[in-house]
């Protein structure tokens, strides 16, 4: 079914490209009784033409059918599991390690950490709005490869069901979970598997990084905000967990190419940034997604560096600092 599946998306976009029964197989879509059915097979006939008219402007940004084309946008926000919060609201004030600004060094032409095999395969958090705890462990993933040459998928369900400042799958900060996670071992995805819903505290997991391997995390940008520079120095060091908007069509349908404007600056949204290029004279971010990879690029996303796209330079990017001192 996958391949039949794949070779009808990449032979054509048009409406009826794609059969209704072929999308509800692929995707394991089950719907509440045939009038429910009904309203989504239009809604995925109509997102179909979206999808089309963004593909015949041939501007290099490509749409695609996921596992969100048979959803209004409403319905889009409750599944997609929005759930980056602000640290300074209701979760209380966050130390900050140092902030990271662009000190004038030189800069690569391009980084990619997921090709230079620091970053994990990519994940899904489900219609839970764990996105933040996906952002962290990401951070720490590649933090950690960097320090011990060691790469361990950790436990995003350890941060939902035990940092108690954040609110599991109603949302949460990356900051706020590095700060738990100075006091704790990190868990390995293995031990403490991914559930999508917020359960009790597991008392025991074998660690990924052992307690006081966590020593903090510095904050991308300085008091007059974050630049382009800046996000590129912090990324020298390894992936940049940031905070954008991703409610919007643009990131709904989102297939290929360079998204560079569609997605608003009202962050809601946990992500990582992995690294950045230059295609065609255009410049990028990568980012990693956790929404499985029949989203996007196989999981990732490129936004252009100009103009804050989505709000990614909105002086919210961090990254852990870790300590391999503790290193079993």
């Amino acid at each position: 079914m996958k391949v039949v599946f794949a070779s009808l998306v990449a032979s054509a976009c048009a409406q009826d490209a794609v059969p209704w029964e072929v999308y509800k197989a692929f995707f394991g879509k089950v719907y509440n009784g045939d009038d429910a059915e009904d309203a989504h097979k239009s809604t995925f006939h109509a997102n179909m033409e979206v999808i089309e008219h963004q593909n015949s402007l041939g501007d290099g940004l490509t749409f695609g059918m996921n596992q969100f084309t048979d959803m209004t946008q409403a319905e889009f926000q409750e599944a997609a599991g929005f759930g980056w919060v602000p640290a300074e609201e209701h979760l209380g004030s966050v130390p900050i390690l140092a902030e990271h600004v662009y000190q004038g060094e030189a800069l690569e032409s391009s980084i990619d950490w997921e090709q230079r095999g620091v970053v994990t395969a990519v994940k899904d958090q489900g219609q839970c709005g764990s996105c933040w705890s996906f952002s962290t462990t990401g951070g720490l993933e590649g933090a950690w490869k960097l320090a011990t040459a060691s790469l361990t998928s950790m436990s995003e369900q350890h941060l939902v069901d035990c940092s108690t400042k954040n609110v599991g799958c109603q949302g949460g900060n990356v900051g706020v979970a590095l700060t738990f996670l100075e006091n704790t071992h990190v868990c390995t995805e293995s031990s403490y598997a991914y559930k999508a819903i917020q359960g009790t505290c597991q008392s025991s997991c074998s660690a990924a990084i052992p307690r006081g391997g966590v020593t903090g995390f510095s904050r991308v940008g300085g008091f007059f905000g974050t630049t382009v520079d800046d996000m590129k120095s912090a990324l020298a060091h390894g992936p940049v967990s940031i905070a954008l908007q991703g409610n919007q069509n643009a990131f709904q349908h989102y297939k290929s190419g360079i998204l560079k404007h569609g997605c608003g600056s009202q962050l809601d949204h946990a992500v990582l940034i992995v690294g950045y290029g230059t295609e065609g004279g255009d410049e990028y971010f990568r980012i990693k997604n956790s929404w499985a990879s029949t989203w996007g690029d196989a999981g990732y996303l490129r936004i252009s560096t100009s103009n804050n796209v989505c709000g990614a330079l909105n002086r919210q990017a961090v990254y852990p600092s870790v300590s391999a001192s503790v290193a079993v």
